[in-house]
């Protein structure tokens, strides 16, 4: 680890919400992350498949995105558009 440049190390403590809801098309487990160290953006991590996001209040009304990134489909993701616009 001689040859590592250290970009940062922090510890902060963070609230971590625990959400699952039933939509019509599917099933979500999420953790939704609050800190200050994605500039105001929410990590929210599917407890299912780990496939994670840095999400704005903005970027979570893109279904397209969260189709991509949660690699789920169009339907699905505009379950948790609609989710996420209520509760980020």
């Amino acid at each position: 680890m001689e040859n590592l440049d250290l970009l940062y190390d922090e510890t902060e403590q963070c609230p971590v919400r625990y959400v699952g809801f039933i939509g019509l098309h599917s099933h979500f487990d999420l953790a939704i992350v609050s800190t200050s160290h994605f500039y105001a953006k929410k990590m929210v991590i599917s407890t299912q498949t780990g496939k994670m996001a840095l999400l704005s209040a903005q970027e979570a009304e893109d279904v397209a995105y969260l189709s991509s990134v949660f690699a789920i489909t169009a339907d699905e993701a505009e379950e948790l558009s609609a989710f996420l616009c209520a509760n980020l």
